[in-house]
């Protein structure tokens, strides 16, 4: 491509509203335009890169035998009423009517419209296993769009659904999709960790997330220093600690006037934080509920809500906490309640011994509590805290240690949630009519490119893996206006790579040689080769990798030699 003919329009000022790398640059790189909140204009730079993951993703998916569909963005409210997802879905389904009133929406994802596929296509179980995969635009009505193309309410995935007469069948397409998965991410040169992971709205048995790892990404992850143990922290287990050791202290009533929190308390008595332990008040199904952790630690809303009773909890109220624990927030405990409560307790808390918590009246906490004697056990012991970096992984082997991570993909067993819902059978080998299982996997294209950017930048801009990259080399070229030889030269140069299937682009703008080599680093390609009159003379070209910090002076066949 010679960028004299191309839409280039790069900037040297960062955006005022963009607030992480990845959207700076890329608006920097001229990549996308904003149009709206959270829509963007794919500019031919950008859409060259988006194409580039685009195409792996599609060849992988084609390899693992997936096979491609395309089905519509708006959907008829009918399909998303048989699986109840019209109103669970929430606020980020984007309904929309057509003229005669019918209702419908954007798109988020697909599960029902294949299903609907799958029910009217597939009638005999020698037609399973099948996976169907598109990719294609979503819409999710984000309440605060941010990010740029990370958050975006429009977005390209890659979404697939397999279909299959036995769960064992499901696993084996599931590890298939977590294989070809691997393959994409390792291609695409990006630093990822799958993870185990909480289904979240989409349902279902098992998932795990793929994640860039990015200092700047959203969801914390928890691994294994020892061993291949990965997981959200959404669903990292906390080990279980070890037995309760004897009280040694007598309960002891002490004043804290100004204290209110974990912190506060223990710096006053001058002990650990991990001897407080903290009382969130709830509501769940069966009532008021008491959840306790260590002052150290936080209670995981993820666990806490997957345990009996505790589906759809929400915070209790100041007049429900003053009826159930006569007291106010930030001195409450489980030590005699003004009635009868729920106490769910994480495994550390009920482990402990000589603790301190809330004595439920204001200026005070209690210390000195043991289980038993000052209170009765717990009605619940379960894992309910965010693990912690230093936590004993779960698998027994290693420590757990904290990073952060973009989610660029998300594989699922669904099991017959949705087939059942639909009705979509087929007929087994004694003919009988059978609900299918389903598999789900998801891999956010568009949000890929900016996860790369976040991994991948420095001081002057992107620095993209090679098989990301707009074009792998630029050819640079000073004053070809004024010397017939450098753009000669220049020109057999560019031919010659592009004959040899190396994508590159020749920087034929006429821009002095600052601004020219600026906009190469920014926009990211990893190899620049600069002709010049000075460089002829010498029979060399000035060679310079994205990630090098010097140029160097190569002859015409070690620039070729390159990418032998």
């Amino acid at each position: 491509m010679r960028l004299s003919r191309f839409h280039l329009a790069t900037a040297k000022e960062t955006p005022a509203d963009a607030e992480i790398v990845s959207h700076q640059l890329m608006l920097r790189a001229g990549m996308v335009r904003k149009l709206a909140a959270g829509l963007y204009t794919w500019s031919p730079l950008g859409l060259r890169v988006l194409q580039k993951v685009e195409a792996v993703v599609r060849e992988e998916m084609n390899r693992a035998g997936a096979i491609e569909v395309l089905m519509p963005t708006i959907q008829p409210r009918e399909l998303w009423e048989e699986t109840g997802r019209w109103q669970k879905f929430g606020g980020q389904l984007l309904k929309i009517k057509d003229r005669k009133d019918g209702e419908f929406c954007y798109a988020p994802t697909a599960e029902e419209v294949i299903t609907d596929f799958a029910r009217n296509e597939l009638k005999s179980y020698k037609q399973l296993p099948l996976n169907f995969y598109q990719i294609q635009t979503k819409f999710r009505d984000e309440i605060r769009p941010r990010f740029g193309v990370m958050r975006a309410r429009e977005f390209l995935m890659k979404d697939a659904y397999s279909f299959h007469l036995t769960p064992e069948s499901m696993e084996d397409e599931y590890r298939n999709m977590h294989a070809a998965y691997t393959r994409i991410f390792e291609r695409l040169g990006l630093r990822f960790r799958a993870v185990r992971a909480d289904s979240g709205a989409i349902g279902g048995d098992a998932s795990q997330e793929f994640h860039v790892l990015a200092d700047s990404g959203e969801d914390a992850i928890a691994f294994s220093d020892g061993s291949d143990y990965a997981a959200n922290v959404e669903m990292a287990e906390a080990a279980a600690p070890g037995p309760r050791a004897a009280a040694s202290e007598a309960m002891r009533k002490v004043d804290t006037p100004w204290q209110r929190t974990c912190e506060e308390v223990a710096k006053l008595m001058a002990i650990g934080l991990e001897r407080t332990v903290k009382s969130v008040a709830l509501i769940g199904e069966q009532g008021f509920v008491l959840a306790l952790v260590s002052g150290d630690h936080a209670v995981n809303e993820v666990k806490l809500a997957k345990l009996a009773g505790m589906s759809g909890y929400r915070l209790a109220t100041e007049a429900e906490i003053a009826e159930s624990l006569g007291s106010e927030p930030s001195f409450l405990g489980p030590v005699k309640p003004a009635r009868q409560i729920h106490v769910v307790a994480d495994r550390t808390v009920a482990a402990m011994h000589d603790f301190v918590v809330g004595a439920n009246e204001k200026g005070f906490h209690l210390a000195g509590v043991n289980w038993g004697r000052d209170l009765p056990e717990p009605d619940l012991v379960a894992d309910i805290r965010n693990v912690v970096d230093g936590d004993a992984s779960p698998d027994g082997q290693g420590t757990l240690r904290i990073a952060r991570g973009i989610e660029v993909g998300h594989v699922f067993q669904l099991g017959q949630k949705y087939a059942e819902a639909m009705a979509a059978t087929v007929l087994d080998q004694d003919g009988k009519a059978q609900v299918m299982f389903m598999g789900c996997y998801g891999i956010g294209v568009s949000r890929i490119v900016a996860a790369a950017i976040e991994q991948n930048f420095d001081a002057n801009g992107i620095c993209w893996p090679e098989p990301m990259a707009p074009w792998q080399v630029a050819v640079c070229v000073i004053n070809p206006k004024n010397d017939a030889a450098v753009s000669a030269a220049a020109n057999a140069l560019y031919d010659e790579l592009q004959a040899r299937g190396i994508e590159t682009c020749l920087d034929d703008r006429g821009l002095r040689p600052g601004g020219m080599f600026a906009d190469m680093e920014l926009i990211g390609i990893p190899h620049r080769v600069v002709v010049s009159e000075r460089g002829l003379a010498a029979g060399s070209f000035e060679y310079r990798a994205r990630r090098d910090s010097e140029s160097r002076n190569l002859s015409r066949d070690e620039v070729f030699a390159l990418f032998a």
